[in-house]
């Protein structure tokens, strides 16, 4: 995007427009940028090429460069949006910490920060999945790998003896589907809810769920009052 054009999202993909970056690079990131802005205020059904290119500095054909459609786009960003997610959660998904429920805590409170960021994003993914087969088709794949991870995570600490023995999966699409209502609910629309009692709430239902209430740290959980670190502008 144009280093001139305002940005309606505060976020934005990497790189940024720096001189040590290629111009292809720039020109791939300002595209997806436009889409991220673009979508903090409108739905993907209105979503065009034309008005992508309009918010930057190169010409229409250069988007064929870079992606083949607008579901390419999204695409392109939901899988840098599951990138941002995993990376938070792995405290709790790789780990095997003597302290499972302080990781788990500390990954939901970066998973909420990272959905508080992306809201506009995830509403507008989800909404396009209800009409377009093949961003239903990578909606549900996104969904799927966190089911799987979070299957592989729980299984590891049931054998460690850790957590209840029962059946990992419908258990883990329990809450993975949770957070997902939870998220786009909270964070979704403007205005986006204050994402500490989301963290709190979500921490809450996990911790308990899987590793039992006695677990739960209130001192812990108080003390973490903002997910966000710094407060952005909802």
């Amino acid at each position: 995007m144009s280093a001139e054009k305002h940005s309606k999202s505060p976020l934005h993909v990497s790189p940024e427009l720096v001189p040590t970056v290629s111009k292809s690079a720039r020109t791939r990131a300002a595209i997806l940028n436009a889409a991220l802005d673009f979508l903090w205020s409108h739905p993907f059904r209105e979503m065009t090429i034309a008005a992508l290119m309009a918010e930057t500095d190169v010409g229409r054909s250069a988007f064929y460069v870079h992606f083949k459609d607008l579901q390419e786009v999204m695409e392109t960003l939901l899988e840098m949006l599951q990138g941002e997610i995993f990376g938070v959660a792995e405290p709790w998904l790789e780990g095997e910490s003597d302290d499972p429920a302080a990781v788990l805590h500390e990954s939901l409170t970066g998973l909420v920060r990272v959905c508080y960021e992306r809201g506009p994003f995830l509403r507008a993914i989800t909404d396009a999945a209800t009409t377009d087969e093949r961003l239903e088709k990578v909606w549900m794949q996104f969904l799927e790998g966190f089911d799987k991870a979070g299957v592989a995570r729980i299984e590891a600490d049931q054998a460690r003896g850790l957590i209840a023995d029962f059946d990992a999966q419908p258990v883990a699409f329990a809450l993975n589907r949770l957070n997902t209502y939870t998220v786009l609910q909270a964070f979704g629309q403007h205005p986006r809810q204050d994402p500490e009692p989301v963290a709190r709430a979500l921490t809450r239902i996990w911790i308990s769920t899987l590793y039992g209430a006695d677990c739960l740290n209130e001192k812990s959980m108080n003390e973490d009052k903002d997910p966000m670190n710094e407060g952005e502008a909802k």
